[in-house]
């Protein structure tokens, strides 16, 4: 687990308000080797960065889909070495995906807390763009697909235009939808034979972390190789 020393800018008590959870958890995960250690700086001072952020983020939603600390360990070993904090975010979103529904509502002063910084009418304009996010029925308030937040942040400083992550949304709930069908298509064959519910959920339970993870890598290895091509040329 490579630490990001170059953006090591928390302390262990920023890291974990940022997290939102205490100190003694981060001390505790840190423990059990589930986060890399900090940075130390002058004075003995330890310090963390987005790496840190990410992939406590990360055994957070884990730990809510129900997944044991030997579990958890298991998954964060099962990674690839050297994912950046974005990396991790796009993990953590998956993750997230498991759950029926990762969304809270939250007012505006939470949302920023969450998200670790101010956040404009454009930036609002541009999650909700995402999917990150829409207004709730209350005034100031939101429903936020926390799973994505972290993700969606990030993707703010990407200098991208508003209609193309339209866009880019509209491809890939396409393809992933597309995807999605095929594969259920393979498990009902799969399952035809059973007439318990429950065989089909063990099945799904099983089945969905590894299906999910196996498109996330395939994914990010076509989109190299699409850049590749694209930089290199003919």
């Amino acid at each position: 687990m490579a630490t990001d020393i170059e953006g090591a800018t928390l302390t262990v008590d920023e890291l974990a308000a940022r997290a939102g959870v205490t100190v003694r958890t981060v001390r505790f995960y840190s423990t059990k080797g589930l986060l890399p250690p900090p940075v130390i700086g002058p004075r003995r001072v330890g310090h963390y960065g987005q790496d840190h952020l990410a992939r406590l983020a990360l055994i957070e939603e884990l730990q809510q889909q129900g997944m044991t600390l030997a579990g958890i360990e298991r998954y964060l070993q099962q990674l690839p070495d050297g994912l950046s904090a974005q990396d991790l975010a796009i993990h953590r979103a998956v993750v997230a995906s498991w759950a029926p529904d990762a969304a809270e509502e939250l007012d505006r002063a939470e949302l920023e807390r969450r998200a670790g910084r101010p956040l404009g009418a454009e930036d609002l304009d541009r999650l909700a763009a995402m999917g990150v996010l829409r207004e709730a029925a209350g005034p100031d308030a939101y429903r936020v697909d926390l799973g994505l937040l972290r993700l969606g942040i990030r993707l703010l400083d990407v200098p991208i235009a508003h209609e193309s992550i339209l866009a880019a949304r509209t491809v890939m709930v396409k393809h992933t939808r597309a995807a999605a069908r095929e594969l259920s298509l393979l498990f009902r064959a799969e399952v035809s034979g059973h007439e318990s519910v429950e065989a089909v959920k063990d099945l799904s339970a099983h089945m969905q972390p590894l299906v999910v993870q196996a498109l996330l890598t395939t994914f990010q290895r076509s989109l190299n190789e699409e850049l590749r091509e694209w930089l290199t040329g003919p």
